[in-house]
């Protein structure tokens, strides 16, 4: 048996005050499926090309199948994923004006493959605009596996932040540097307190086959919510109450709650600037048979404005109607 102090450094229990895996040694997993959707889409949708033949844009993410995960075990990540995405392009030749649509398949992304080894099918609806299919199957190939290239990069960076933890020594040295930076800093001139973001606003209005109080209690108890967000979820559905949603990737706060009628909160998502919430207006209006939604989001980062919306109609709306037939259905 070792002595006191002695021993393999990974079975040392360290105090942590947050309690979390000493040393990085325990298996950790988390799932970027949900998170993996919505980069895809704001990567590949809007990918343009253009040569003296015509013009061509990704226009639409018509499918994306799969899931994505990161496990952490003895300081290491290790990446699962796989994909099966078609996209819809569009384009136009630009002697006659043309328009001509078509698809691009992408079968299989996954961790077995380079991203430059990666099968991107392109084909196009029946006619004319070959033209245009050859400058999809040659510049916007190369500019899809890009985009591929910015998700995988995307996601062992940005994703996996605080999966690996730092131990007692490091924390103390990095939380020494950083007192030094801090103190180095006021010595020597004042600094700005923030850069602002760009923002837009989102209107959004979604009818749902069910009465308000059933609508309402799926945003606000905590079982309806994991069941439509398929995932654990923290909810403390009062004013000044927070939540967590989809893995972490959702959070915020809870600032008005007028049952069956409003809800407003402070609204996230993870890969937003740091510290910045957007503020989130849920109205239930009665309809007969049915229950409007209308969200009004306020101060979403313009370059997150497409993924947002992904988030609310795909993640959100689809999902809860899916809950809503599934419970008629049981009934």
């Amino acid at each position: 048996m070792a002595k006191w102090g002695q021993g393999d450094p990974r079975w040392i229990v360290e105090e942590r005050e947050d309690g979390n895996n000493v040393n990085n040694w325990h298996w950790t997993e988390r799932d970027a499926t949900v998170w993996s959707k919505g980069k895809l889409r704001e990567l590949l949708v809007g990918i343009a090309m253009e040569n003296e033949a015509g013009r061509c844009e990704i226009s639409e993410l018509k499918q994306v199948e799969g899931e994505a995960s990161c496990s952490s075990r003895k300081g290491k990540l290790i990446f699962f994923y796989e994909w099966n995405i078609k996209l819809a392009w569009k384009g136009t030749v630009k002697e006659s004006g043309a328009k001509h649509k078509g698809l691009i398949e992408i079968p299989s992304l996954s961790e077995e493959n380079e991203v430059d080894d990666t099968e991107v099918n392109v084909s196009k609806k029946k006619g004319d605009g070959d033209i245009l299919k050859d400058l999809m199957k040659t510049t916007g190939t190369a500019k899809v596996r890009e985009a591929l290239g910015e998700y995988l990069k995307a996601l062992k960076t940005e994703f996996t932040t605080g999966m690996i933890l730092p131990t007692k020594a490091v924390a103390t040295q990095e939380l020494t540097i950083e007192k030094k930076l801090t103190e180095n800093t006021l010595q020597a001139s004042p600094v700005a307190l923030g850069v602002r973001i760009p923002t837009v606003s989102l209107h959004l209005t979604e009818l749902f086959d069910t009465t308000v109080e059933q609508l309402y209690s799926i945003f606000t108890v905590k079982d309806l919510v994991q069941k439509f967000s398929k995932s654990p979820t923290v909810l403390e559905a009062e004013k000044g109450g927070k939540f967590q949603m989809f893995d972490g990737n959702i959070t915020g706060e809870y600032v008005e709650l007028l049952t069956n009628r409003k809800i407003i909160m402070k609204w996230r998502c993870r890969n937003w600037p740091e510290e910045h919430y957007a503020t989130v207006a849920l109205n239930f209006v009665p309809a007969p048979g049915q229950t409007e939604l209308q969200l009004d989001c306020k101060g979403v980062p313009v370059c997150k404005e497409e993924n947002t919306k992904f988030c609310w109609q795909k993640q959100h709306f689809e999902e809860i109607k899916g809950l809503l037939q599934l419970t008629t259905q049981n009934v």
